[in-house]
């Protein structure tokens, strides 16, 4: 029956995967854009190129004209109003998918890029110091660079290059330290910079109970491939951030599997320290 339906508007298979796919892009990029104040100009869009579609259905040629020009013009435009939401779409599809990481290690291996890597006596200095915060309440936000380039952030703080240790970092973050504000970078095992800034994410949809540090790691995670543990000063609370989803820590241990398995440290690796 549905062939025969099919045969009668003279649909044919490509015709098929060709609608197909379009609804497939505008959900998804529907559903990436809902909660960002860009809906409101992809629902224009969206009509606009409706519009089209009739217009050149009743071959009527000076307002299809007229409106191939409005859309010729207007992709530049699109390019500067979506460029978090594109910029955001790339990062989770480069790093976030299977296809992306297959093909990133496959061009670390073409031009010699080592993967990002930390020890495992790192990763415990930064999970006890993370637990003495936690019960102290102490506010804490710790980025981990991994592919993507963080100069601006780094400069805009104070440069710092000490190896990683406990104590350094939980006397950064004290309450009376004059670099306790902002972010600290850690990247392999080494302190980069602290009291470094971060984008705030523009998303409509944060819960309440968030503060300016889990924004900042949102916006951050949204804009890079980093990875953020934050501490939250009111709740004590410790969450893993990555391409901007907050995931609660529940337990030290749970922090210490999430960035074991973030850095890809072996279990005896682990032991061993």
């Amino acid at each position: 029956m549905l062939f025969e339906w099919l045969s009668l508007v003279n649909l044919s298979f490509t015709d098929i995967l060709d609608i197909l796919l379009v609804a497939t892009i505008i959900f998804l990029v529907f559903r990436w854009i809902r909660n960002s104040a860009a809906i409101n100009v992809f629902i224009g869009i969206l009509l606009i190129y409706i519009l089209m579609v009739i217009v050149d259905a009743l071959d009527m040629k000076m307002m299809s004209k007229l409106v191939s020009t409005f859309i010729d013009v207007g992709v530049i435009a699109l390019i500067v109003i979506f460029q978090p939401e594109i910029r955001h779409f790339l990062m989770n599809f480069g790093y976030g998918t299977t296809i992306g990481n297959r093909s990133r290690l496959f061009f670390r291996k073409v031009f010699g890029q080592k993967e990002t890597s930390m020890e495992a006596e790192v990763v415990r200095s930064i999970s006890e110091a993370c637990r003495h915060m936690s019960e102290e309440k102490v506010g804490a936000l710790i980025v981990f660079p991994h592919d993507s380039p963080m100069e601006q952030i780094i400069q805009s703080g104070d440069a710092i290059d000490a190896a990683v240790s406990e104590r350094l970092i939980r006397n950064i973050f004290f309450k009376n330290s004059p670099l306790h504000d902002g972010a600290m970078i850690i990247s392999r095992d080494r302190i980069v910079a602290a009291r470094c800034t971060l984008p705030i994410t523009e998303r409509t949809d944060i819960p309440a109970s968030f503060g300016m540090r889990h924004k900042a790691a949102i916006g951050i995670t949204e804009e890079s491939d980093a990875v953020v543990i934050v501490v939250s000063e009111e709740t004590g609370r410790i969450s893993f951030v990555k391409t901007g989803i907050v995931t609660p820590m529940e337990s030290i241990n749970t922090l210490k599997l999430q960035l074991r398995s973030e850095f890809s440290i072996k279990e005896s690796e682990e032991k061993d320290a």
